[in-house]
């Protein structure tokens, strides 16, 4: 069973049904215990880093997952969700993240060319760097849609893949059982299903 975890930020109902559609079992929660229990866990996230932080620090569920990552459980953050992961966010200041991968968000507007958007939304070709099992169906430039202002750096071990927007943006980034996609996978059509379906299916062993 997948447990979304459910901290007032982020889109859940797109998420429940991509994997109603995949044919998983998921539950959207709040509720320690069933985290605790959840074969695996994914941390959604829309919004501002500073803001979401402080809400799953306030519920106590930064604890719980950060304990149960590094029990060994498959951990899944997407778009907020993923920088969440890192040590810290320069979102508007300096906040302190869940630390379960080392690195640091910072704005993209530090390397894109001027005349490019933000924030950066649309569809973009992923780049792969090295082999991870959740894109295990996905090829190398297969499109996903993204929506951020902000990205992860300083964590080249762990980058996965990345996305071209006027400089290599890191799209995707593993640390053993924690993964992260900075674009959304719920959205992503038949892309994103495959890498919900990958994700799924893990088998602890392998993380």
């Amino acid at each position: 069973m997948i447990a979304i975890v459910d901290y007032g930020v982020g889109n859940l109902f797109s998420l429940k049904s991509s994997f109603d559609a995949i044919g998983a079992e998921v539950v959207v929660t709040a509720d320690k215990a069933v985290l605790e229990s959840a074969d695996k866990i994914l941390l959604p996230g829309v919004g501002a880093f500073e803001d979401a932080a402080r809400k799953l620090r306030h519920s106590g569920l930064d604890k719980v997952i950060t304990e149960q990552a590094r029990a060994g459980k498959p951990i899944l953050g997407i778009c907020l969700g993923m920088q969440l992961l890192f040590d810290k966010s320069y979102e508007y200041g300096q906040h302190e993240g869940l630390g379960l991968i080392q690195g640091s968000v910072r704005p993209i507007a530090d390397v894109i060319p001027k005349n490019y958007k933000i924030p950066h939304i649309g569809w973009n070709a992923l780049a792969f760097h090295k082999a991870s099992p959740i894109f295990r169906e996905v090829a190398e430039g297969d499109f996903v849609y993204f929506v951020h202002s902000f990205y992860a750096t300083e964590c080249e071990s762990a980058v996965v893949a990345t996305s071209e927007y006027g400089a290599p943006l890191t799209a995707a980034v593993q640390d053993k059982n924690v993964f992260g996609c900075q674009f959304h996978p719920e959205k992503s059509g038949s892309v994103g299903l495959k890498i919900l379906k990958a994700f799924a299916d893990l088998e602890g062993e392998i993380c």
